[in-house]
């Protein structure tokens, strides 16, 4: 909450430029895969206590992937509300935001975020790949919710994947 609160002072003042970073395919893909580990350890338990309690037919027509994806999916919006981030983006000290505003993104936009990661899924993962080749480091996800992943330029650093920009409060 910290981390957030010192990111976003400087995004919310208009009377002060913030230089940002797009994070770009690669950063995003380390912070996927801590995700993704740490998701699984939260629903493999699940997985097994409905196999020891008889639904390993169920688990056939998709109640195991189900019992995977809730979980997954509470958790990944409580991170998106409460630290703004999820483990993965901490860890690589980047934050999802409102690409008008700079401002942390609203319930509605974090749910629609939510939902175009499924949709950024479907076709062999085109909409994460799509990160890579956007300017602004968007994937479908971003743009159907409007936002950006950034984080503060770190100092010293080339400026090729950066911008300058000014958030209205």
């Amino acid at each position: 909450m910290k981390f957030w609160r010192q990111l976003a002072r400087p995004l919310g003042s208009d009377d002060q430029p913030c230089e940002l970073e797009y994070v770009g395919f690669w950063a995003r893909a380390w912070a996927g895969v801590i995700d993704l580990g740490l998701l699984a350890a939260l629903a493999m338990p699940l997985v097994q206590v409905a196999r020891l309690m008889g639904a390993g037919g169920l688990q056939q027509i998709g109640v195991g992937a189900l019992l995977w994806l809730l979980p997954s999916a509470v958790a990944a919006l409580l991170f998106y509300l409460a630290p703004g981030s999820t483990p993965g983006k901490l860890a690589i000290s980047a934050v999802v935001v409102d690409e008008r505003t700079g401002c942390p993104p609203g319930l509605a936009q974090q749910l629609g975020r939510s939902l175009g990661l499924l949709l950024s899924m479907v076709p062999f993962g085109l909409g994460f790949l799509w990160v890579a080749f956007h300017p602004r480091k968007q994937g479908w996800h971003d743009k159907l919710a409007g936002t950006l992943v950034v984080r503060a330029r770190r100092r010293g650093e080339a400026a090729r994947l950066t911008t300058r920009a000014s958030y209205p409060s």
